[in-house]
């Protein structure tokens, strides 16, 4: 005879199907090392990729362009051109020997004697027309600058003024390549736009 305490209620296990039932581990494993092996492949890949990339970086002209990365020579070079355009480009009837003194340490070069020709004739009329001419520097940008040469792009303000008449302002841009030399930037190449 059988007691109560005696009947267990039989619960059945849940059916599932084979295609709902986890596969064995080596099934799983078999799966699992191809795709780990896909990924560190790629990621092998793209590694070398930017060791490459960055590499071609490293070579690139911006990065030799110093005036993307060098304040202090960039500021250098912008001061000694700013104030060489200044004392070459300004001058009055009684200053243009001393005008012409500065031309000769500041040009070199294809300037030196582009000038050397074009200030001939404006020392003959700054003495006839007592013309006084005052530049001043307004905006340098420095396009390429190297440990021994520059390219910069100078915008200038230009007042003329003659005995007894009202002074006149003109702007002006120039293209201006410059060298290290001695120490001392010089202006090799003035181009105006």
């Amino acid at each position: 005879m059988s007691t109560s305490e005696d009947v267990r209620p039989v619960i059945p296990a849940p059916r599932t199907s084979p295609e709902n039932d986890p596969p064995p581990a080596p099934v799983r494993r078999r799966r699992l090392v191809p795709a780990l092996l896909a990924a560190a492949l790629a990621l092998a890949v793209a590694a070398t990729g930017l060791l490459v990339r960055a590499h071609q970086l490293e070579g690139a002209p911006a990065t030799a362009n110093r005036a993307l990365v060098d304040t202090a020579a960039t500021a250098r070079v912008t001061g000694d051109v700013s104030s060489a355009v200044t004392r070459i480009f300004s001058y009055a009837p009684d200053t243009t020997a001393a005008t012409r003194d500065a031309a000769r340490r500041l040009l070199a070069g294809k300037a030196a004697r582009q000038y050397g020709e074009l200030f001939g004739q404006v020392e003959k009329r700054a003495a006839e027309q007592q013309l006084t001419l005052t530049t001043h520097v307004v905006r340098v940008a420095v396009s390429r600058l190297t440990d021994t040469s520059a390219r910069l792009l100078l915008f200038l303000d230009q007042v003329a003024e003659r005995r007894g008449k009202a002074p006149t302002t003109a702007a002006a841009q120039l293209t201006v390549a410059a060298e290290l030399r001695a120490d001392r930037w010089q202006i090799v190449d003035i181009t105006s736009r």
